[in-house]
């Protein structure tokens, strides 16, 4: 297994925002994380990726406990994340922003391998052509995609994505569920995406995870998750959107 989550539960306050999620992750796979708003997917996110350290439990990633690590330790442990509001390096061109994930991540490159690497993941990502471009005059399709470039470039086994399909038109979805596709098969890149495009999530997905409320209420296949009488109830509420959903 690559990520082993046993029991994590976080506190704010008074405010129990995750309660007992426990999941493994097989290496190779795509994990959808769904759930309505509010549900705490983004909070598990930084749980496992180090934004927070979890009020109980334990996060294993390859082996090795990293329950409260740092974000840069665990970018140089090899787990890289998009967020749900890009965050690019506005006054730096897209190349420089895809530079900045080869230097701090894995492997740790020095500036010339970083650029090298940069221009390869640019290309990946059907981005070459903006590379001299600022990052801040993207629009929002090709800032989500410069966010995948720059956590591409860190080299991770592991990508966590956070609604990457947010906000793009139908096909600037369908490229970035293709590229979502590639970098398992041709990267061999773990990948956990939190997404609300649920027949774009259901069909790239091996598994399902639904939160809500900040519990774990469902764990399967997407054909069982989309059937699940608790999960219809809770987030899709129609019981026949399975069939929809599964075919697209």
């Amino acid at each position: 297994m690559i990520l082993q989550v046993e029991g994590v539960g976080k506190r704010f306050g008074g405010l129990q925002a995750l309660s007992d999620v426990t999941f493994d992750l097989p290496e190779g796979q795509i994990l959808g994380l769904i759930g309505p708003n509010g549900a705490g997917k983004t909070t598990l996110f930084n749980c496992i990726s180090g934004v927070y350290e979890p009020t109980d439990g334990r996060v294993t990633f390859r082996g090795e406990d990293v329950t409260g690590s740092k974000p840069y330790l665990m970018a140089r442990r090899g787990m890289a994340r998009t967020h749900q509001i890009v965050r690019p390096l506005n006054e730096l061109s897209v190349r420089e922003n895809v530079i900045v994930g080869a230097c701090f991540g894995r492997e740790n490159h020095r500036l010339p391998a970083a650029g090298d690497i940069a221009d390869e993941v640019l290309e990946f990502v059907r981005l070459a052509d903006r590379s001299d471009q600022l990052a801040g005059s993207l629009n929002v399709g090709q800032k989500k995609r410069l966010e995948m470039a720059r956590a591409l470039a860190a080299r991770p086994y592991l990508l966590l994505l956070d609604e990457v399909l947010a906000g793009l038109n139908p096909s600037e979805i369908v490229m970035m569920v293709e590229i979502v596709k590639r970098i398992r098969t041709e990267r061999n890149v773990t990948i956990i995406m939190i997404e609300h495009v649920m027949h774009a999530v259901m069909n790239v997905s091996d598994r399902l995870l639904v939160l809500d409320y900040g519990r774990q209420i469902a764990e399967g296949t997407p054909e069982e998750v989309a059937n699940n009488e608790k999960v219809i109830e809770a987030y899709l509420g129609d019981p026949k959107l399975a069939e929809r959903l599964m075919t697209g």
